[in-house]
């Protein structure tokens, strides 16, 4: 326990036969006296706050880790981004229900718009009394609430800034700019790439950053894996791209679909291959 700081007033009884240069000497020391202990006190309370916060992050973890999951329905269409939940359950050991009418794409959205009339999408989720959409923030819920560190980097390892651009690379450039060339080349073939970033721009950009990486959340599979595979298969499917002309991308795909998770994800999601697929566009490879 600290000891009382010194009183300044109590400290400075002095005899009058004292001279005054006597009694102020006393006091500026008493002064001096109270600022280093007041000084040490501080030092002392900061030195302890890491170590303070440390333990408290540590207390949490456990908790967040232990923390009860709710009901959770996945609503799904075959082919579609809903896979990617439920390969991240498969991997995680997440108890899940899968809605969807096999076969039967009709059926499937309309059980989906039964739920979210607002917004029918695959995958639409209801996550105990909750309904959510967007699988990347779905994703990154689950590995906050249900994770406990697994399938994502350490906030403080190099990988993780890496891991966050892809996890959001996926859709904001891969995704979006695949699909967008894919349209256009439907409507009005051309043979000149666009003079902005086509969907071959960042396709080499991904194929790059294989070269140094074994994925795409660093040294190790993640999340962001599960969702850059979605826009490569279907940049492949459709031949907006050439897979052949990306050794590392194609690699890196024969890699993580050989995962048993992957694997129970197709049995349980697509069970019949890929239905309703789009058609490949004309005169490509």
């Amino acid at each position: 326990m600290q000891a009382p700081l010194p009183s300044v007033r109590s400290s400075v009884l002095l005899p009058r036969r004292f001279p005054m240069v006597t009694f102020m000497h006393a006091t500026r020391t008493n002064i001096a006296a109270s600022r280093i202990a007041i000084t040490a006190a501080a030092l002392l309370a900061a030195s302890m706050a890491p170590a303070s916060a440390a333990s408290a992050t540590q207390a949490q973890a456990p908790q967040q880790a232990a923390q009860t999951m709710p009901e959770l329905k996945i609503y799904h269409l075959e082919g579609r981004r809903s896979e990617r939940l439920v390969w991240l359950c498969e991997e995680l050991g997440l108890p899940y229900t899968l809605e969807y009418k096999r076969g039967d794409l009709r059926g499937s959205m309309a059980q989906i718009r039964a739920i979210s009339p607002l917004m029918p999408v695959a995958p639409t989720i209801q996550y105990g009394d909750q309904v959510v959409v967007e699988s990347g923030a779905i994703i990154e819920m689950l590995l906050a609430r249900h994770g406990a560190g697994r399938l994502q980097p350490a906030t403080h390892s190099p990988d993780y800034p890496y891991y966050l651009q892809w996890m959001h690379y996926a859709e904001g450039s891969f995704a979006s700019r695949v699909i967008a060339d894919y349209r256009v080349e439907m409507i009005r073939p051309t043979t000149t790439p666009s003079p902005l970033v086509d969907a071959e721009d960042t396709v080499r950009f991904a194929e790059e950053f294989l070269s140094r990486h074994p994925y795409f959340g660093g040294a190790e599979f993640s999340a962001a894996d599960i969702m850059m595979l979605f826009p490569l298969n279907f940049a492949d499917s459709t031949k907006v791209i050439d897979i052949s002309q990306f050794p590392n991308l194609a690699a890196w795909r024969e890699k993580i679909q050989d995962r048993p998770a992957y694997k129970r994800m197709l049995a349980a999601a697509r069970p019949d291959g890929l239905i309703g697929a789009l058609p490949p566009l004309q005169g490509r490879p």
